[in-house]
C-alpha cells in the first residue's frame, strides 16, 4: 500500500523534473528575444492516470510566477474521451494562445455526465496544460516545452483510487487501455523534452529525468 512517506520520495523527482521544465521555458521565451511576442510560452506536462502530472504542474505553476493550468480532466467528454479531448484543447485552447487571443474552453462535469460552464484562461507570459494527451497529436507542435511523466503502473493504480476514491475504480482499465492506444501510436515519451519517472524506490531515490536539447520556443 502507498503511503504517505512514499508519497514523500516522490517529491525529489517531481521538483527537479519541475525545475528542469522551468529552465527550458525561461530559455524559450528568452530565445524569442525581439521577435513579436503573441501568445504564451506554452509548456505540456502528458503521461498516464496517477504518475504525478498534476503535483509537477502546480510545483511549475510557482516556479513560473503562477502560470496559469489548464487540466485535461476538465476537457474529456467523459470516460471515453481520451482522444475527443485533444481537438478541443487545439481548438479552445492552443490555437488561440499561440496567436495572442484568450483560450477559452466548456468544463465537463463528471457528476453530472455533460458539460457545464465556459472558463478562460488568463494572461501570462506561460501557460501549461496538464493530462494525459496534452501533447498527443495535433497538440504537439504547439509546444515549447513538453514533459512525460510516468511511474510503475501498481503505484499509479494506488494513487489514482486514493486521490479520485471508488469513482475511478470501474473505470480504470478502461481508461488505461485508451492511455495505452494513444501513447503507443503517438510516441509521446520519445517526444517529450524532459521525462520523469515518479517511482518511490527503496532506496528513497525516485528520479529519472532527462532533457533533450533545443525545444522550441
Amino acid at each position: 500500500m502507498l503511503t504517505m512517506t512514499d508519497d514523500d520520495q516522490l517529491l525529489p523527482a517531481l521538483a527537479e523534473g519541475a525545475g528542469r521544465a522551468a529552465a527550458l521555458a525561461r530559455a524559450a521565451y528568452r530565445r524569442r528575444g525581439r521577435r513579436p511576442r503573441r501568445g504564451p510560452v506554452l509548456v505540456g506536462i502528458d503521461g498516464p492516470s496517477g504518475s504525478g502530472k498534476s503535483t509537477l504542474a502546480d510545483q511549475l505553476s510557482a516556479a513560473l510566477d503562477d502560470a496559469p493550468v489548464v487540466r485535461m480532466d476538465d476537457l474529456y467528454p467523459g470516460w471515453d474521451g481520451l482522444a475527443a479531448a485533444i481537438p478541443r484543447l487545439v481548438q479552445g485552447v492552443l490555437h488561440p494562445a499561440r496567436h495572442g487571443r484568450i483560450p477559452r474552453y466548456r468544463r465537463y462535469d463528471w457528476h453530472r455526465g455533460t458539460h457545464a460552464e465556459w472558463r478562460a484562461v488568463r494572461r501570462h507570459r506561460y501557460l501549461i496544460v496538464e493530462g494525459a494527451g496534452a501533447t498527443c497529436g495535433t497538440a504537439r507542435e504547439y509546444y515549447a516545452v513538453r514533459v512525460f511523466v510516468d511511474a510503475d503502473p501498481d503505484e499509479r493504480m494506488h494513487r489514482a483510487m486514493r486521490r479520485d476514491g471508488e469513482m475511478f475504480r470501474p473505470h480504470w482499465h478502461r481508461w488505461a487501455r485508451q492511455e495505452a492506444a494513444l501513447f503507443g501510436t503517438d510516441r509521446t515519451r520519445r517526444a517529450a523534452h524532459v521525462t520523469v519517472t515518479a517511482d518511490a524506490e527503496p532506496d528513497g531515490r525516485a528520479c529519472a529525468v532527462r532533457a533533450l536539447p533545443s525545444p522550441g520556443g
